[in-house]
C-alpha cells in the first residue's frame, strides 16, 4: 500500500474520522489527491461512504470518511497473546480434570451450530457437511478417499500458535471430527509436529463406501 494511503488509514484510526480538507491539510497535499487515494481505499473495502457532517458556522456540509471493520485487520493485534495468557492462567488455577472439562465445555458450544449425522446418509454426504462445516470455521479443510479408508485434512489451524503449548485444543479438534463423522478417527498428520497439515484417518472396516 502507499505511504500516503498509510497515513489516511493512521489519521483515520486515531480520529475516528476525518474530512478531505483535514487531511489534506494534514499529510500537505491536494483535496483532489486526498479525494483519489479516498476512492481507492473505499474500492478496496477499507473506507466507508462518507457520512456528511454539518458545520458550526454557514457554509457547505463536509463528508467525513471513516474506516471500515476489514480496514481493522490491517493493525497488530495480540489475540493470541491474550489466549495464551488466559490459559496459562486456567491451567494454574485448575487440576486437570478440572480444565479438560473447561475444554469439553467449548467444544459443545463449537458444536452447537454443526450438522450432525443421520441415519440413511452416504458417508459422501456426511464428509461433505462435516468438510463444509469445517470449512466455515476456517479449517481449510477437504477429504479424500485413499486405500486405507478416508482422510480429512484441514490445511489451518485456527490456533495453531496456541496448539504447540496447549495440546488441548487438538484433542478438541480430534472430538469435533469425531462428533461430525460419527466415526472415531486417526491422526495422520500434525501441524504442531511439522506437518503441513492436520489429517485425520478413518479407515474403511469402520464403514462400507
Amino acid at each position: 500500500m502507499q505511504s500516503k494511503r498509510q497515513q489516511i488509514i493512521d489519521i483515520l484510526k486515531e480520529r475516528g474520522n476525518a474530512t478531505v480538507e483535514t487531511l489534506s491539510k494534514e499529510l500537505d497535499i491536494s483535496s483532489v489527491t486526498v479525494r483519489h487515494h479516498l476512492d481507492v481505499l473505499r474500492s478496496e473495502g477499507l473506507v466507508n461512504e462518507p457520512v456528511v457532517r454539518r458545520r458550526a458556522t454557514s457554509g457547505r456540509p463536509q463528508h467525513a470518511y471513516s474506516l471500515t471493520l476489514k480496514a481493522g485487520e490491517l493493525f497488530p493485534k495480540s489475540y493470541d497473546n491474550l489466549a495464551a495468557q488466559l490459559l496459562d492462567e486456567v491451567k494454574a488455577r485448575y487440576d486437570t480434570r478440572e480444565v479438560n472439562v473447561l475444554f469439553e465445555g467449548m467444544a459443545r458450544r463449537l458444536l452447537a451450530d454443526a450438522p450432525h449425522p443421520v441415519d440413511g446418509d452416504t458417508v459422501e454426504e456426511r464428509f461433505d457437511r462435516a468438510v463444509q462445516f469445517l470449512n466455515q470455521k476456517g479449517y481449510v479443510a477437504r477429504w479424500e478417499q485413499n486405500l486405507g479408508g478416508v482422510v480429512i485434512h484441514t490445511c489451518n489451524c485456527p490456533y495453531e500458535g496456541l496448539a504447540r503449548k496447549h495440546p488441548e485444543l487438538c484433542n478438541m479438534d480430534f472430538n469435533l471430527i469425531a462428533s461430525l463423522t460419527g466415526f472415531t478417527p486417526e491422526r495422520v498428520c500434525h501441524v504442531t509436529a511439522g506437518d503441513g497439515s492436520c489429517s485425520y484417518l478413518i479407515r474403511e472396516d469402520v464403514f462400507n463406501l
